[in-house]
């Protein structure tokens, strides 16, 4: 579904990501992990317009969109969970949702029934929910969007355990409805309990790459790259 074949980024001229190569198959989900600063949604940026890479491809479904505009690969089918929520504070939660909402597959109706929460606050502003309620909103209103790979920006960054574990599940909801993920995460044992395969990036370059049972009996990579004893 999604395939990055050695894409080299840069802001101005400091070159932060050097041929990094991942991919995305079909109903998959997917795991990106490093420390900070590893060059994660610096990845992310390049795979959705944001900052294009200079060189390298980015192929979505078998065609090139590594210089499409932002707003174009959204309606080609990437959903994007950005870093930080960036939900619309003064809108209420209803109407977050509906900024980008498309008319098939997930509706209103069926996010409020994946997080009930989100029902009972449909009036209230989105800048008076709680971290995780926001990260809720957040996930819901890419679903909104309809596409067929989503893409999630840390999505457990400054929540609570219990959160924690609720996103999780949510996760793990929509992998099993063979939605296609690519998940960026500090939070080693979240990413290892949704994703099929991972990638483990350092200073802008992929390390590792295998399953979460691999990744888990590499003591070495573990330490050295995630700071995982």
């Amino acid at each position: 579904m999604l395939e990055v074949d050695g894409i080299h980024t840069y802001y101005g001229e400091s070159h932060v990501l050097h041929g990094v190569s991942l991919r995305v198959a079909p109903g998959e989900a997917v795991a990106l992990l490093g420390r900070n600063g590893a060059g994660k949604t610096t990845a992310i940026r390049s795979i959705v317009g944001f900052t294009p890479p200079r060189a390298g491809r980015v192929l979505f479904e078998g065609q090139a969109i590594e210089r499409w505009p932002a707003y174009r690969i959204a309606r080609r089918g990437l959903a994007l969970v950005p870093q930080g929520r960036r939900i619309f504070a003064p809108l209420s939660v209803r109407e977050n949702l509906l900024l980008g909402a498309r008319s098939a597959g997930w509706t209103l109706e069926r996010v409020f029934g994946l997080f009930p929460r989100l029902r009972e606050r449909q009036a209230q502003l989105g800048g008076t929910l709680s971290g995780g309620e926001q990260q809720m909103l957040a996930i819901a209103r890419a679903l909104l969007t309809n596409g067929r790979l989503l893409l999630l920006d840390e999505p457990s960054e400054g929540l609570a355990p219990l959160i924690v574990r609720e996103i999780g599940a949510t996760l793990q909801a929509l992998k099993a409805q063979r939605l296609s993920l690519l998940l960026v995460e500090q939070n080693y044992h979240l990413a290892l309990r949704v994703a099929d395969r991972v990638y483990v990036m350092n200073k802008g370059q992929i390390v590792y790459q295998g399953t979460p049972a691999g990744l888990e009996a590499d003591e070495e990579v573990k330490r050295r790259y995630l700071g995982v004893a």
